[in-house]
């Protein structure tokens, strides 16, 4: 009986990863309650366990008396001497319990200390598993979709988390058993146990997936100083080099452009702009506009972390881009408001007139 219990932890571990040990403290915690419920109150017990020899032994503490009062505390003299010839009074023996003896109560609380064991051994793997991958990429399969709020239940290694419909990039439609790359954001505990934030929108998801294609950003040459990122449409990466022999964009763009195109692929063909970080910002500032050209970039003498940039007029609308979001991603990037200008300081020709939606991200830009 005693080698079907350590077999069964022993099993519990290969096939959930609960280790034996934790177990075993569990199992103890339960009887020495069992003892508690079915000898009035007494839970001074010892307990031994042995995987390795396979003992199982529980031994209740009770102390000597010349007549009993408390039989779940106390034993006779008589008895006692049968246990160890040499006790006396006040002294304390130990005698053995058969645990099937437990009452019925007793029984049905130490399984349920031992079934909550099993799962809070549960939750500690699924909490290990997630903090060894926090602020990580992670490769997961999609285990099911709920049709209804769009959210998607993911495999990751033994653990299970949940990609919501909000960290969905939107041009993407995930099915069941595909692969995907997500970023674990957060790890936090709830009442239903351990919980990974993950996500497919944050900018740090696009800066991991540089880390595994760039030796250069893995060994440390180069650093990828910023991102700003809207999932699904354009990302912006500002990377520098720490070898004046390295160039940062050429090593993250790649031979034939065959490092960005693996990340833009990952992420379904959002378009991605690497810059040159410098810590001058005008040069920054220019370098953030790309593709645009910059004529010139002057910066608010008063300190307010804002910049005017003067473009050609007919590179107005690129500066500026779709509804503002080439200079949107900019400021993100660079963490400047950018009022962005035409050469002749306004709009006279049809070919440099913005549109309405470049007016209000120009107007954006100058909040």
């Amino acid at each position: 009986m005693n080698s079907e219990v350590f077999e069964a932890l022993a099993l519990l571990e290969k096939e959930r990863g609960i280790p034996v040990d934790f177990m075993l403290d569990k199992i103890k915690k339960a009887i020495l309650t069992a003892c508690k419920n079915s000898y009035n109150g007494n839970e001074d017990a010892i307990i031994n366990m042995d995987p390795a020899t396979g003992a199982f032994e529980v031994y209740l503490r009770k102390t000597v008396v010349e007549e009993v009062t408390d039989k779940g505390k106390e034993i006779s003299l008589l008895d006692a001497r049968k246990i160890d010839p040499n006790a006396a009074v006040d002294d304390k023996v130990g005698v053995h319990l058969n645990t099937k003896e437990f009452g019925r109560i007793a029984a049905q609380t130490a399984r349920n200390i031992i079934r909550q064991g099993i799962r809070d051994g549960e939750r500690g793997q699924v909490m290990q598993e997630f903090q060894s991958r926090h602020q990580e990429l992670v490769t997961a399969s999609v285990e099911r979709m709920d049709p209804r709020t769009g959210a998607a239940t993911l495999k990751i290694g033994k653990a299970e988390a949940v990609l919501p419909k909000s960290e969905q990039v939107g041009t993407e439609d995930l099915k069941e058993g595909d692969l995907v790359k997500v970023y674990v954001v957060d790890v936090k505990e709830g009442e239903k146990g351990p919980r990974a934030v993950i996500s497919r929108t944050h900018p740090d998801l696009v800066k991991r997936l540089f880390e595994t294609e760039v030796p250069e950003i893995y060994d440390g040459t180069v650093e990828i100083k910023s991102v700003s990122r809207e999932a699904g449409s354009r990302t912006k990466l500002a990377v520098y080099s720490r070898n004046p022999d390295v160039d940062a964009v050429g090593a993250c763009i790649g031979p034939r452009g065959a490092r960005v195109s693996s990340v833009v692929n990952e992420l379904g063909g959002e378009k991605i702009d690497i810059v040159e970080y410098s810590e001058d910002p005008v040069k920054f500032i220019a370098s953030a506009l790309s593709p645009a050209d910059v004529l010139s970039v002057e910066v608010d003498a008063e300190g307010a972390h804002a910049c005017h940039v003067t473009v050609p007029d007919s590179q107005l609308s690129l500066a500026i881009g779709n509804k503002g979001q080439n200079a949107r991603l900019a400021a993100k990037l660079t963490g400047w408001k950018i009022d962005i200008r035409p050469e002749s300081g306004f709009y006279k020709s049809e070919e440099s007139q913005p549109k309405e939606s470049d007016e209000a991200a120009m107007e954006e830009t100058e909040e």
